[in-house]
């Protein structure tokens, strides 16, 4: 089973302000939306919390946390361990990390593909980082670029990245 980790940061790693994003890019909605439909994706308390509607629809929603229990819509775990035994025994091939940074932190390391939207913009009120990671240990698959319009108040650039095998 692929452990993947998806995500969208300004240029300096931020990710979000009082669990709310600090953007809005439909194509990165619409390709977090295509990428994790099917599939089970993994979150932390505070992002879940942040969730406007509850869980995601067409997806397995399990939470890591000590302190929520099952809800309607969701599994619970208290460690990523447990919840990636339980998704591979369920026959997932593909589970996506969705945040929030306490959860990439712990994660990271052993993560398989990242797929990563890189705002071209600093939030220099943000309070919640990507980790630092090095870019170095990662083979690019795919580069899409994407124009500021309407619908996405900032260029990006879209990146799915393989960890190098060593």
């Amino acid at each position: 089973m692929l452990k993947s980790i998806i995500v969208a940061t300004d240029e300096h790693g931020a990710i979000g302000r009082n669990n709310t994003l600090m953007w809005h890019l439909r194509d990165d909605l619409k390709r977090f939306k295509e990428l994790t439909t099917g599939h089970t994706i993994v979150m932390g308390r505070n992002t879940f919390n942040s969730l406007p509607n509850g869980p995601l629809p067409n997806r397995v929603n399990v939470v890591i946390s000590s302190t929520i229990k099952e809800k309607e819509g969701i599994i619970c775990f208290d460690t990523f361990e447990k919840a990636s035994h339980y998704i591979e025994a369920q026959g997932e091939d593909e589970l996506f990390i969705i945040g929030g940074g306490k959860l990439y932190g712990s994660t990271l390391d052993e993560a398989d593909k990242l797929y990563l939207t890189v705002v071209h913009h600093s939030f220099p009120d943000a309070d919640t980082f990507f980790p630092d990671w090095d870019p170095r240990n990662w083979d690019v698959l795919k580069i899409k670029h994407c124009q500021a319009n309407e619908q996405n108040e900032y260029d990006s650039t879209f990146y799915e990245l393989r960890r190098k095998k060593i």
